[in-house]
């Protein structure tokens, strides 16, 4: 072994042996209180330390108006939280060959060529195209850097409501769309950007999105409650989902995602790769330690330790992301340093989901962590468990 691998294993920090019981034990009665004070309707915590489950519980109510208890088999509306598993199945394709993450977004979906990029907009609206410096790649549609818009455009506006149209038609009219500035340049969330990776799955595959990810994820890793399109004989475990309004949750009917007509997906085309999958903390915690386990579950392997490694390595450099002290890597925020209080160690990656779902994977304490609620707005009950699973660690 050379002296510099030496230097760097006597550097390397000691991994805490246990997690303080008592202090895990706390985190159920600080997220009841929250339901108590009328601010949560219901939660579902699981903290997993080395591959085992050493926290998991589920308090409140999945609805606040007939006081049906929230349970651990509650099945998620994970929104966000689905962006960095669709990356996963572009990384699955990448090591077969079949995609280079340098690849421009062309080279599989020819409708993107001729792309232009907004040079100037004028105060009367007009704006002023030119060519980019460069073509959009695989890259930057996984690191939110491509200049892809953030949510569909005027013409398709109604797409994450209405669901209406196919993934194949929806990346034709982002391909005929300007991105908002230089690839590369700069750190801009895009769900369209997540939108094109997907549908380059499917083109690659010759598969839908969604055949092509129980296949090739869900099914081999047993996760019995994950999909996109969920079956009705479990349309009963999805909580109701709410937002939160002057401090209380209020049922969510605005959004047709939430208590309207397309909570559970019934007669949608579109498969939403930036936020539609649904799943349990139970099927995500499989999925979580496999990565940790650096891609292997039994005999199936997910993807390889180099590919993992890269996923979770910070691509975006010195760009500002929306996560203080962190990167993003090909799908997760990556932390890159302690900022503002954060607990999370340098090299913690994970996702939030917009109905307050959150998954962190801490490597260097082989320590895992997803909360579960179904509510817009508000992440103090959140912060509260990510700060009291960090205080339970033992040195």
């Amino acid at each position: 072994m050379r002296l510099i691998e030496l230097l760097l294993l006597v550097s390397l920090p000691v991994l805490p042996q246990a997690l303080d019981k008592a202090k895990l034990a706390a985190i159920a009665p600080r997220m009841k209180e929250f339901v108590d004070a009328g601010k949560a309707a219901g939660v579902v915590t699981l903290v997993a330390h080395k591959g085992e489950v050493a926290q998991f519980e589920a308090v409140g109510y999945s609805d606040m108006e007939t006081r049906q208890p929230m349970t651990k088999e509650n099945i998620f509306q994970l929104h966000s939280m689905t962006k960095p598993v669709v990356a996963l199945a572009a990384m699955q394709l990448a090591e077969e060959g079949r995609l280079s993450l340098s690849d421009a977004v062309e080279k599989h979906l020819p409708e993107f060529r001729g792309q232009m990029v907004i040079a100037e907009t004028h105060a009367d609206g007009s704006r002023l195209l030119r060519k980019p410096s460069r073509l959009i790649t695989v890259r930057d549609l996984m690191t939110h850097t491509s200049g892809m818009m953030l949510n569909p455009p005027p013409g398709i506006g109604e797409l994450h409501g209405a669901l209406h149209k196919s993934l194949a038609d929806v990346t034709l009219i982002l391909s005929q769309q300007a991105l908002e500035f230089e690839p590369g340049t700069k750190w801009q969330y895009s769900n369209e950007g997540i939108a094109t990776l997907a549908r380059i799955v499917e083109v690659i595959s010759g598969q839908p999105l969604e055949v092509y990810m129980a296949k090739r994820i869900f099914e081999p890793l047993g996760m019995k409650d994950t999909y996109f399109f969920p079956p009705k004989d479990k349309w009963h475990r999805m909580p109701t989902a709410y937002i939160l309004r002057d401090g209380k949750p209020l049922k969510y009917t605005s959004d047709p995602l939430g208590e309207g007509k397309m909570k559970f997906r019934d007669g949608a085309k579109y498969s939403l790769p930036e936020g539609g999958l649904y799943s349990t903390a139970s099927d995500l915690l499989v999925l979580y330690k496999t990565i940790l386990n650096q891609g292997k579950h039994g005999n199936f392997r997910l993807l390889s330790p180099a590919g993992l490694k890269l996923m979770r390595t910070s691509q975006t450099g010195d760009l500002k992301t929306g996560t203080p002290g962190a990167g993003w890597g090909l799908g997760w925020f990556v932390m890159k340093e302690d900022a503002g209080g954060q607990p999370m160690p340098t090299g913690t990656f994970g996702h939030g989901g917009r109905y307050g779902t959150f998954c962190f994977l801490d490597p260097k304490n082989d320590l895992i962590g997803i909360f579960m609620i179904h509510r817009e707005g508000g992440s103090d009950e959140r912060q509260a468990f990510v700060q009291m699973t960090y205080a339970a660690l033992q040195p």
